[in-house]
């Protein structure tokens, strides 16, 4: 008697959300099977690769990292650039880290010009991040929001001591909002319902439920998005049926195991390579558990987790 696998399918699947606008727009998100189950259903949209772009020229990243982008660190429009036709982005996840009230504090406005040239120079939808200052972060994004208005850029992330100012800019000026909380699948669906009752449309919300890098809490990051997944598909739960993103560059590269010089930790390896396996195992474990968008940073893993994702597409 011939086995026949079996096969568990639903009516209920993962909102599909459009990023950007005319030749630039794609969809996240539209799967109606858990990731990669593509023998019980359908994922039209592959996962998509976002490229971490900073304003601020930043300093003290690893050698490993920052040798890569030595020629672009001072540009985030160059950056942007050499992401997408280098590197072959699908997004641009540019960080508005200048205007941290800790840092530079620069004015929203300046900010905005950056966001908006860096929108102007790409071909590809941009997802704009503020510093994570909740208060800052509300009046850089509705800068943002208005100086990009029409583009339909992710605004983020939204939390829940700002999303009202970041939900309302995201209305009125037609962009879409990434939703954070702190690895928790009711916060989550909380703060999904609280910028629903703003008036955001619901079709217009990612959830960024906050990664743990490989080591640093990435069991509990994949738990939490297994759980949105399997509450969205199979308990049709419509306030957890948004596509993911998994911040995965920046939290992989805190890691002391990943940045650390091989003359400090010799018996940890050689850290050309350690740093960027970090990474690629991060980005694709998440993958697996449900991310629709991961953000990254080094070419050598993003060209790596691209070839896992072809792979686990067929």
């Amino acid at each position: 008697m011939a086995f026949e696998v079996p096969k568990e399918t639903t009516d209920s699947k993962i909102r599909e959300v459009p990023l950007g606008t005319g030749d630039a727009a794609v969809k996240v998100g539209g799967e109606n099977v858990l990731p990669f189950y593509l023998f019980e259903g359908q994922m039209p949209n592959r996962p998509l690769i976002a490229v971490e772009v900073y304003d601020d020229n930043p300093q003290g990243w690893s050698p490993v990292v920052a040798e890569p982008l030595s020629d672009v660190l001072s540009d985030p429009v160059a950056w942007a650039k050499k992401a997408q036709d280098e590197w072959g982005a699908d997004l641009i996840a540019l960080r508005l880290k200048s205007t941290d009230p800790k840092g530079d504090d620069k004015p929203g406005d300046q900010a905005a010009q950056t966001a908006n040239a860096v929108a102007e120079a790409v071909t590809i939808p941009v997802i704009v991040y503020g510093s994570e200052d909740a208060e800052k972060d509300g009046e850089v994004l509705k800068a943002v929001a208005i100086a990009t208005e029409g583009k339909n850029v992710v605004l983020g992330p939204a939390l829940e001591d700002n999303y009202k100012t970041i939900g309302a800019a995201a209305i009125g000026y037609k962009q879409t909002v990434a939703a954070k909380t702190p690895i928790d699948v009711n916060l989550a669906k909380q703060l999904n319902i609280l910028l629903s009752n703003l008036g955001l449309d619901v079709g217009n919300i990612i959830v960024d439920p906050t990664t743990g890098a490989l080591g640093y809490g990435l069991e509990y990051t994949y738990s939490v998005m297994e759980r949105l997944k399997l509450a969205a598909l199979y308990q049709d739960d419509g306030m957890t049926q948004m596509p993911l993103v998994a911040d995965v560059g920046v939290e992989s590269w805190k890691a002391k195991e990943a940045k650390a010089p091989a003359a400090d930790e010799p018996a940890w390896g050689d850290e050309n390579k350690r740093g960027v396996l970090w990474e690629i195992l991060t980005a694709s474990t998440l993958l697996i558990a449900g991310a629709d968008i991961v953000i990254m940073r080094h070419p050598d893993a993003i060209k790596t987790v691209r070839k896992v994702i072809d792979t686990l597409m067929g």
